[in-house]
């Protein structure tokens, strides 16, 4: 399971992150254009795709009240979803700068009293509705671009899935240079995007300006009301398709900061978004044969060659937003003690929020260009897209509500309005995707659901292990009280250095070593190592140490979130503050291995998951940089 390094004393869910997160960014025009190139990528390509299958699931027939009705829906969709739900109130609910699911779930846990136990299930499930989103969106994104080659090259089909493989392996191998230069190379081709997209729609609209009617509510509304059987619900499923990307807003929050965020979202996202629907529509209002693929026929056959690589480009960085928000997750997840420790890369000395884990990197990879290969088209992946999210949207909406009244002190009469209106919108949403389960709505589901099992395995296995561990433990006053006295164990010369991060409690791997030789080190130097949220910390801040009696020592190291934790060479870069030199210091690590018991606390397939997660979890030794000829390794067994 761990070793200790991790703890003799973390809790089965701590009420907050322990390593670092963001902090708010000040606002500079490259932040707000690197944000334009990972935060809005998804979203922003909604416009290929969006209205051209709502209008499918609407009819055959393009007629204006249809067009229009649809319209209205998009509209208010992305203002009430998008803008008012997660810029305006979600976003405001940032965990020392970082958001997402997990961010969120930290902030809710401590306030929520007793509604806490489904809360945390609730923002678990969220969290792997989101990595199903996050396995779905590149491939959709890609595809759909790919596939706006067939209007210049009619014979490029056979080459669509090739193509597009190819260009998802170089995204991901992108992936270790960090989100921030990756923002740097993808920020000024999403904000010639946008202003594609408001330039197009402006122009379509010019020409039709009577569609700018489907600002007007009452024209959605009026749709809902007129259309036939489970038509409004169908339609509905699609016109969520333009917010996919919404929740990504807030995910990849400590990447770059709330206010550029907001800044990017109302200034420029949000213009754009609307003005390329309108022109879509007036389009269709023009031509209805159009209705087929309004995006790309917005543009003329000389413009067509550049306007399909620039979507190819936008629709690659579409991808960048859920892949960022999945490491961001990821990290949190580990923080809250949901997952087991993976090996997070800190990829800016600016931001706490820039990481890169390859192992999720790889493991995105994979399934996505198995998506691209087995799917093979955009329309049929369109069948799968929207449920994960839907479904994650409406946890948030959940989980906001306890941090409205716990943290920001709001009143119930200032709550309720806004979550009523939320979740009738959520829960409409999430209804008017189950249609596309069958099709393969059932996929995201699956994931989702195989992620949240590991989860909740891995959190009780962890609970199990730590209750067992606590039963063994001893205080550290008692033990060295047991010193000094005629029976004490017996002293060896050396140095002896345990990490914990326990105050009261000897660590595991020193009852081990007691326990197996029968001896304690002459010097014994029990480390607690922490981080800080600040990119690096000054050297005279780096080290603190305390005595304690008889030969031994608490000694606490500090680095900053930009920092790698080197053990070895912070120690010899104060050689003069210890009392032992530390390259010949023995450091000693207790790994535990969950084997089934006779009478088993867990049921042998969960213990079996756990084992695994276990088994794959990162090695202090390889975290912490310590040579291994210097490292011990007590191993026991525990039974679960």
């Amino acid at each position: 399971m761990t070793d200790e390094s991790i703890s003799n004393d973390i809790p089965a869910d701590p009420p907050a992150p322990a390593a670092p997160g963001g902090t708010e960014h000040p606002f500079r025009a490259a932040i707000a254009v690197g944000a334009l190139g990972v935060v809005f990528g998804d979203i922003g390509t909604s416009p290929i795709y969006a209205f051209r299958e709502a209008l499918h699931a609407a009819g055959p027939e393009a007629v204006e009240s249809t067009i229009l009705g649809v319209l209205s829906l998009v509209f208010w969709a992305v203002v009430l979803i998008v803008a008012i739900k997660y810029v305006v109130i979600v976003m405001r609910a940032d965990n020392q700068g970082e958001g997402g699911t997990m961010a969120l779930l930290s902030l809710a846990l401590p306030v929520a009293g007793r509604w806490r136990t489904p809360l945390l299930v609730a923002g678990l499930v969220g969290t792997s509705l989101f990595f199903g989103d996050a396995m779905i969106t590149p491939a959709i994104s890609v595809l759909s671009a790919v596939e706006g080659l067939k209007l210049v090259i009619p014979d490029v089909q056979k080459w669509v899935v090739p193509i597009a493989t190819v260009i998802l392996v170089a995204l991901f191998l992108l992936q270790s240079r960090g989100s921030g230069r990756v923002g740097k190379l993808f920020g000024p081709i999403m904000l010639a995007w946008f202003v594609l997209l408001a330039g197009a729609g402006i122009a379509r609209i010019v020409a039709r300006p009577e569609v700018l009617a489907a600002l007007d509510p009452r024209h959605a509304l009026a749709y809902l009301a007129q259309a036939d059987g489970w038509t409004p619900f169908i339609v509905l499923g699609s016109v969520f398709l333009a917010l996919t990307g919404g929740e990504a807003l807030y995910a990849d929050m400590g990447h770059f900061g709330r206010r550029a965020i907001r800044i990017d979202w109302f200034v420029v996202v949000m213009p754009a978004l609307v003005l390329n629907y309108l022109g879509q529509g007036a389009l269709v209002l023009d031509a209805p044969d159009t209705a087929s693929n309004p995006f790309f026929r917005m543009f003329g056959e000389r413009l067509l060659w550049p306007v399909v690589l620039l979507t190819t480009a936008a629709t690659v960085i579409a991808s960048q937003a859920v892949i960022s928000g999945a490491f961001t997750l990821v990290q949190q997840a580990i923080q809250l003690g949901a997952l087991p420790r993976l090996h997070v890369h800190q990829t800016s000395d600016e931001s706490a929020g820039q990481v890169y884990v390859p192992q999720v990197n790889w493991l995105l990879g994979v399934v996505v260009i198995g998506l691209v290969v087995g799917f093979g088209s955009s329309d049929r992946l369109a069948a799968a897209y929207g449920i994960a999210v839907a479904g994650n949207m409406l946890v948030t909406t959940l989980l906001i509500v306890p941090v409205a009244r716990g943290v920001w002190r709001w009143s119930w009469p200032l709550i309720v309005p806004p979550l009523v209106a939320f979740l009738a919108l959520d829960v409409t949403f999430v209804s008017a995707n189950f249609h596309k389960i069958p099709d393969g709505g059932w996929f995201p589901l699956v994931m989702g659901a195989t992620l949240l099992t590991m989860m909740l395995c891995w959190r009780r296995g962890r609970t199990m292990a730590f209750s067992k561990r606590y039963e063994r433990a001893v205080k550290i006053d008692e033990f060295l009280g047991r010193l000094g006295r005629p029976d004490e164990p017996q002293r060896t010369a050396g140095t002896a250095v345990y990490l914990t991060q326990s105050q009261d409690l000897i660590p595991e791997a020193l009852s081990l070593n007691l326990r197996h030789n029968g001896v304690v080190h002459e010097r014994v130097v029990l480390m607690i190592v922490s981080t800080e949220r600040v990119p690096r910390v000054a050297d005279d801040q780096r080290l603190t140490s305390t005595p304690l009696d008889h030969g031994f020592t608490r000694l606490a190291l500090t680095f900053g979130f930009a920092e790698k934790p080197d053990l070895p060479a912070a120690l010899a870069a104060h050689r003069d503050r210890l009392d032992f030199d530390p390259g010949e210091a023995s450091f000693f690590l207790g790994r535990e291995t969950p084997v089934p018991a006779l009478h088993p606390d867990l049921p042998r397939w969960q213990e079996r998951i756990y084992a695994f997660l276990a088994h794959n979890a990162a090695r202090a030794p390889d975290y912490y940089r310590i040579p291994p000829a210097q490292v011990v390794e007590l191993g026991t067994r525990v039974e679960m």
